[in-house]
């Protein structure tokens, strides 16, 4: 069959630093449900496939502080002990739930074993082995997520510089494409990525006015700008439309309290909870199918369309969070595995955001406007009224940490513990939470507590106090980033 176009699915892993913040409903729970219904088995797919010797499958980001965590031996430990727990509420459940307690027992059992073979040692050699193989292009990007349109430059390049040495440090290889957080961008950020070795990153579709057929070179550099086509994304993830909630689909809503486990479907949007029809996974297997078919037609008329207007073939782009697939949709790993396979049986070419720059889909020179890709695809849901305040802390947090750096050829590892905890404080996702009214608490909680302790210890080493300063650190977590060196940021 005659190759129509070409296919690239962009997944983005990332979750905010949780080990040690809480446990429920938002700390190291929502890490842990994601490790087990999506990370494992997102990337046990991933590894089938490669082992039938399918390259270039998807391009996986997965942030540096989401790294930190897989391979954090607490967080490895949580998770294994929540494996274990999820599996005995399984069995505990058998006597209510029959058939779905047994279902749900087959499906913790098969996550241990994932776990168990492959993650002990943590998520990196999982990643390394994937991007070895090539079935992936990993992205890197900022250390701690950051909305990098509001940050000083030099504190921008610094967490760029820290992630994209992170990810070299993990997987063996420094990543030249990164998911820009938020696909916040503001004119001339492509300059700070040019020189940190950065040669293509996301933004959303609207960035382009919808003209996401061809990778753009930015301005008068040389660094690539690919966007999402959101005709294409959207047909999986809108919020009324999108195949996650149609009626088959396990529903992610409704719990049954005593186990904690999921027994309904969809069944339908009006339907109330107590209403629901009980969760049956040969439906659901069914709706994967045709939703799967469905999708694969949707690609290919999107890039007939856009090989007739072009006059060659070109590009589409569908990026999503990876936690969509298995956490919020508990039947998307199943989908993204048949899409993957049926479409090159569809006469689509699928590969990686360096694949197809490789293969020459690049047009024309572009001047983006300032973007994200969140409400409105402008700044609003980080920078708007309802987080002025947390604004203006991460504007204190940065003016605190470059005045306490003082110049020298000597490494200050209390310093080094500054820098790490000020980038956890401009972690984008605290805005995030806060303007879309999801654990606005816990956000602006956790906000507060990494620049307490910024205003805190840059304090004392503004007065000379090393021994206070030591002191006061060692009551805190280890450092999320132990390669961090803050003398780069100093005058």
């Amino acid at each position: 069959m005659k190759t129509v176009g070409t296919f690239c699915l962009v997944l983005h892993s990332h979750l905010p630093w949780l080990p040690h913040h809480g446990r429920w409903p938002v700390g190291e729970e929502w890490l842990y449900q994601a490790w087990a219904h999506s990370y494992l088995p997102v990337t046990a797919m991933l590894r089938r496939l490669a082992d039938e010797g399918r390259r270039e499958l998807l391009t996986l980001g997965v942030t540096p502080v989401l790294a930190a965590q897989l391979d954090d031996p607490y967080a490895l430990r949580g998770v294994h002990d929540w494996l274990g727990g999820w599996q005995l509420r399984a069995h505990g459940a058998a006597p209510r739930l029959g058939e779905l307690a047994a279902h749900e027992h087959r499906t913790s059992a098969a996550a241990l074993t994932e776990f168990e073979t492959r993650w002990r040692h943590g998520g990196s050699p999982v990643l390394r082995s994937l991007a070895d193989s090539g079935a992936v292009e990993l992205l890197g990007g900022p250390a701690t997520h950051p909305f990098g349109p509001l940050l000083d430059p030099r504190v921008r390049a610094f967490g760029l510089e820290a992630g994209l040495a992170d990810a070299a440090l993990r997987t063996g290889t420094r990543p030249a494409g990164i998911w820009a957080p938020e696909c916040g961008y503001a004119p001339g950020m492509e300059t700070g990525y040019a020189a940190a070795g950065v040669r293509r990153f996301l933004v959303d579709g609207p960035a382009l006015r919808g003209d996401t057929a061809l990778a753009r070179p930015v301005g008068d550099s040389d660094v690539l700008c690919i966007g999402r086509d959101l005709d294409v994304t959207y047909r999986v993830w809108a919020p009324r439309s999108g195949y996650p909630g149609g009626r088959d689909y396990r529903d992610f809503h409704t719990y049954d309290h005593p186990s904690g486990l999921k027994p309904a479907r969809v069944t339908g949007r009006n339907v109330a909870p107590e209403d629901k029809a009980p969760y049956d996974p040969g439906r659901a297997a069914a709706a994967v199918a045709r939703d799967a078919a469905d999708f694969v037609a949707v690609v290919r008329e999107r890039l007939a369309g856009i090989r007739e207007r072009l006059g060659r073939p070109g590009l589409t782009v569908a990026a999503f969070d990876t936690e969509l697939f298995g956490h919020w949709w508990h039947e998307g790993p199943a989908w993204l595995e048949a899409v993957l396979r049926a479409l090159p049986e569809a006469g689509v070419r699928v590969t990686t955001l360096a694949g197809a720059v490789d293969a020459g889909l690049v047009g024309e020179p572009v001047a983006l406007p300032e973007s994200s890709w969140g409400s409105g695809k402008d700044w609003r849901v980080w920078a708007g009224s309802q987080v002025a305040d947390v604004v203006a802390l991460n504007t204190r947090v940065q003016e605190q940490l470059l005045a306490a750096l003082s110049p020298g050829l000597v490494r200050d590892p209390l310093q080094d513990r500054l820098a790490d905890q000020a980038l956890l404080a401009l972690s984008s996702d605290w805005a995030f939470m806060i303007s879309k009214d999801s654990a606005a608490g816990y956000a602006r909680g956790r906000a507060e507590r990494h620049a307490t302790r910024v205003a805190d210890l840059s304090a004392l080493l503004l007065d000379g106090k090393h021994t206070d300063a030591a002191a006061l650190v060692e009551s805190w977590e280890h450092p999320v980033f132990g390669h961090l060196d803050a003398r780069s940021l100093a005058p």
